[in-house]
C-alpha cells in the first residue's frame, strides 16, 4: 500500500509543482537526466549481478522487440487503409511501439511485486527497450522524417550511454560470479531507490491534456494498440501458446501493457513526427494506463 500511495503522491506532486510554477518549466529535463544516467545505472549494478540467468530471461527481453516490430506492421497496414501521412504513421509507430518500462514500469512493478521484481524490469528496460529504441527506433524516426543517422553514429550512442555501460558491467559481474563489495552495493541500492520518486515527479510534471482535434482517430488507434491489443497478443503468446508461468513472465506481460514511452515520444517529436500527437499519446496514455493495467492485473490473477 505504501508503494501505491507513493506512486500517486509523486505523480500529483509533479502536476502540482508545474501548475503552481514552483518547478522550472524545463525542470523535468534535469530529473530525466539524473534518472536515466544515474538512477537506472545504479539499479542495473544493484540487481543484475544478483539475477539468476535462465531460459526465462528471454521473455522480458523480447517484449520491447515484439512491441516495435508489431507496431511497424500494424500501423503500416492502417496507414494504407486510412491514407495517413508518413509523419503521422511514424509518430504512431514510435509512440505505440515502445512502452514506459522504466518511468512508469518501475514504480508499478515495485508496488505489485516488491523490490525483487525490479530485476526483471531491468531486463525489459536495458537489453530490451533501450537497445530497441536506440537501433530500430532511431531507424524508424529517420525513415519517416527523411533524416539520416549512420550505423556508426547509432552504435556510438549505444556504447556511450551510461545505463548501457552499467548494464554491460553488471552482466559481466553476473556471468563471472564477481561479488560487489557490500558498501558499494549499498550505495548502488540507495542511488537506485531515487528512481521511483524522481521518475514519477518528472512524469507528473509533463502530463498535459489537450483537445485531440484532428488527431482523435489516430490517438484512439495508437492507445488501443499500446494498451489493449499488444498486451492481449503477449498474453495469448506467453500464457496460452507457450504455456509459461512464473513471476518473471507475469512481470514481462505487465510491462507489455505499460503506457507509451516518453523518450520515444521525444525522439519522434524532435524528428518532427506530429509533435502534438506524440504529446497526446503520452499525456492521455499514462493516466489511462493505470486503469488498463489494473484490468490486465485482474485478468492475470483470474487466469492464473
Amino acid at each position: 500500500m505504501a508503494n501505491i500511495i507513493l506512486l500517486f503522491l509523486c505523480l500529483f506532486l509533479g502536476v502540482f509543482l508545474r501548475k503552481t510554477k514552483l518547478f522550472p518549466e524545463d525542470g523535468h529535463l534535469a530529473l530525466n537526466s539524473f534518472v536515466i544516467n544515474i538512477s537506472l545505472s545504479a539499479l542495473s549494478l544493484y540487481y543484475i549481478p544478483k539475477l539468476l540467468l535462465s531460459f526465462e530471461v528471454i521473455f522480458p527481453v523480447a517484449i520491447a522487440w515484439l512491441n516495435i516490430f508489431l507496431s511497424l506492421v500494424f500501423f503500416s497496414i492502417l496507414s494504407k487503409k486510412f491514407k495517413w501521412s508518413k509523419s503521422l504513421t511514424g509518430a504512431l509507430i514510435m509512440c505505440a511501439g515502445f512502452g514506459n518500462t522504466s518511468f512508469v514500469g518501475i514504480p508499478v512493478i515495485q508496488s505489485l511485486f516488491g523490490e525483487n521484481g525490479l530485476k526483471t524490469v531491468m531486463l525489459v528496460d536495458q537489453p530490451g527497450s533501450f537497445v530497441a529504441l536506440s537501433t530500430v527506433g532511431i531507424a524508424v524516426a529517420n525513415y519517416y522524417s527523411g533524416t539520416r543517422n549512420s550505423v556508426a553514429e547509432i552504435i556510438n550512442k549505444i556504447i556511450r550511454f551510461p545505463p548501457f555501460i552499467a548494464f554491460s558491467v553488471a552482466l559481466i559481474l553476473n556471468l563471472f560470479s564477481i561479488t560487489v563489495p557490500s558498501d558499494l552495493d549499498e550505495v548502488f541500492g540507495k542511488l537506485g531507490a531515487t528512481t521511483v520518486p524522481l521518475a514519477l515527479v518528472s512524469v507528473g510534471s509533463q502530463l498535459k491534456w489537450q483537445h485531440p482535434g484532428q488527431y482523435s482517430k489516430p490517438l484512439l488507434w495508437g492507445l488501443l494498440f499500446k494498451l489493449i491489443l499488444f498486451p492481449a497478443f503477449i498474453f495469448v503468446l506467453y500464457f496460452m501458446i507457450l504455456n509459461q508461468r512464473g513471476e518473471t513472465v507475469e512481470i514481462a506481460f505487465l510491462e507489455a501493457a505499460m503506457a507509451p514511452m516518453i523518450t520515444a515520444a521525444i525522439i519522434a517529436s524532435t524528428h518532427k513526427l506530429e509533435p502534438k500527437l506524440c504529446n497526446l499519446m503520452v499525456g492521455v496514455g499514462i493516466p489511462l494506463s493505470f486503469i488498463t493495467l489494473a484490468v490486465w492485473y485482474l485478468v492475470l490473477q483470474y487466469y492464473l
